[in-house]
């Protein structure tokens, strides 16, 4: 209208309601759900009350009333469309007071008997059954539903169908239990004392011991009991005892082919550990006791603490370095794993919390180009760095969704995306390569300088400049260097794979169970990025990924028989 008919005069009435001016529909649009069909004024206003009295029914009449009265010039025309707009400021106004109304009676507790305006918040989901202990006002209540679960009406509930009815006890695992060996190895007798070097030896005494493992045939697994003797000699020149030289039996019952097994499931594919335990006492016949696989993965751990250790050096003087956080319970308290990744090892770590003193103390001497979002406290971080634009962007739909007329927003969205695209042409035809990302440096330098004075009245608009300009020297870091990703995907699919697992251990594992989890979750994840199976690579033995990647996979199984054990 200022435009076409000029604007009013400074100082005046009309001027201040001008530059107040407020869309009521984005306070409307994705916050209050009216019970209307649309967000339109003519529903909202009809519902609160408001009735229009004139013959002008529509906006649509408006426009065709406003034409055929400059035509005609026609005084009732006139007096219809403006008897049209004063009801139409009316319902605006009636409008707006009740969105103030709505603002200060909002019930603030959400068991409130107020009805007539409900939080989405305090929503109940509309779910007939839900699993999930019940809080009951009596205790009797709580009685009478206990007795209704399956596992009660299993244990108590019988029907008398003969005279002498007796209960079923499940049976209870012996206490020593002996499978049958496959294979029996037994020392070879030597051929003379290793003291004086005599041949008048003999026999003295003997123990044995039994190994329960698995073997890994071509199509299939099965278990594989081997039992070894070791005889102990006695020499008759010089009465010494001793046993056959350079023979050793595991320390553990159990071999390194049902250990390994044992992590793979629970590791990689994520199995719970009591399943675990169940799952392999079933399809193996074994008596494996209660948290077997937590002791396992504690002693899997504790042999690949220093293979750990090592790749986490690495990443910290790495020439490149993706890094996330996300939250984890550790029973019921509320704490933080970061993830540290390359395009080759990740390794997982734990905070008790999210403050950055952590990350900074461990990336104190990092040199290289770190790969972030936006959170604060990678900033502190002394070395280039490359924040993901596809967060950004991510930030950027969300601020358009909740401002769908803010013309200024799209248009500071448009440029950003006009400028980012030809980039991501680039490196789709050329990769992440200095030499032909540079000739963009000349678009963003005009980017920039457009920013400061082309958004000054939406202030969602102003907050992107001001974050753009905040972060100017992070924004497009990946211009400047050789194969620096414009994104933290590798961070968050690292991420990923832990959240997976979270939703098995939260709240209910240990501080310590975490971090053997963790451990053996980054032997895992590196494994995956150099092409290496997690359980090839727990069956061989060695603790060196880089050495199994180049030369471990021609080594037999059989060579590295126990190692891990031992």
């Amino acid at each position: 209208m200022r435009s076409r008919h000029g604007g009013p005069r400074e100082g005046s009435a009309a001027a201040n309601a001008v530059e107040h001016t407020v869309n009521l529909v984005t306070f409307v649009y994705g916050r209050i759900y009216f019970p209307t069909f649309s967000n339109s004024l003519k529903e909202i206003a009809g519902f609160l009350g408001f009735r229009w009295t004139g013959s002008v029914a529509s906006g649509l009449e408006a426009i065709i009333l406003r034409h055929g009265w400059e035509a005609s010039k026609d005084p009732k025309q006139k007096q219809a469309l403006l008897v049209y707009n004063q009801e139409d400021c009316e319902a605006l106004e009636i409008l707006a007071n009740s969105l103030v109304d709505l603002y200060r009676g909002a019930p603030a507790d959400p068991k409130s008997t107020r009805t007539a305006v409900v939080r989405t918040a305090d929503m109940k989901r509309e779910n007939a059954f839900g699993f999930g202990r019940i809080h009951f006002a009596l205790p009797e209540m709580e009685i009478i539903n206990k007795a209704a679960y399956w596992d009660y009406q299993r244990e108590r509930v019988y029907v008398k169908s003969a005279n002498k009815t007796k209960r079923r006890r499940p049976p209870t695992p012996t206490s020593r239990y002996k499978p049958k060996p496959n294979a029996t190895i037994d020392c070879p007798r030597p051929s003379s004392c290793p003291n004086c070097k005599s041949k008048k030896i003999y026999g003295h005494d003997w123990r044995n011991k039994t190994i329960i493992d698995l073997r890994f045939m071509r199509h299939g697994i099965k278990r594989w009991v081997t039992r070894y003797v070791i005889h102990r000699y006695r020499c008759q020149s010089c009465r010494s005892n001793f046993h056959p030289s350079g023979l050793r039996w595991p320390r553990t019952k159990y071999g390194s082919n049902l250990i390994a097994y044992a992590m793979y499931q629970n590791i990689e594919l994520g199995l719970p550990q009591l399943r675990i335990d169940s799952s392999m006492s079933k399809l193996f016949k074994l008596k494996l006791p209660r948290g077997w696989s937590n002791k396992v993965k504690a002693t899997a751990a504790e042999s690949y603490q220093t293979a750990y250790d090592n790749i986490l050096l690495r990443l910290c003087n790495g020439r490149l370095l993706h890094v996330d956080e996300t939250s984890v319970s550790v029973k019921g308290v509320s704490c933080y794993v970061w993830v540290l990744a390359s395009l080759e090892e990740v390794a997982y770590f734990y905070s008790l919390t999210r403050e950055g003193d952590t990350i900074r103390a461990l990336l104190r001497d990092f040199s290289g180009v770190l790969v972030s979002d936006f959170y604060a406290a990678y900033d502190a971080i002394n070395c280039p760095q490359q924040k993901c634009l596809i967060h950004f962007i991510r930030d950027l739909n969300g601020a358009i969704l909740k401002n769908p007329y803010d013309v200024e927003l799209k248009r500071l969205a448009s440029d950003f995306t006009e400028l980012l695209k030809p980039m991501v042409e680039t490196i789709d035809r050329r990769g992440l390569k200095k030499h032909f990302l540079g000739k963009h440096q000349s678009s963003v330098r005009g980017f920039y300088s457009c920013l400061s004075g082309s958004f000054t009245t939406s202030e969602a608009a102003m907050k992107i400049v001001s974050r753009l300009q905040k972060n100017r020297n992070k924004m497009l870091t990946f211009l400047d260097f050789d194969d620096v990703p414009w994104n933290n995907n590798n961070a968050e699919h690292a991420i990923k794979a832990f959240a997976s697992m979270r939703r098995v251990i939260d709240g209910t594992t240990t501080e310590k169970g975490l971090r053997d989890f963790l451990i053996l979750l980054s032997i895992c994840e590196t494994c995956k990025c150099k092409n290496v199976e997690f359980l090839e690579f727990l069956r061989s033995g060695t603790k060196d990924i880089n050495d199994f990647a180049t030369n471990g996979r021609k080594q037999p199984a059989r060579e590295a028989r126990h190692r891990l054990a031992k």
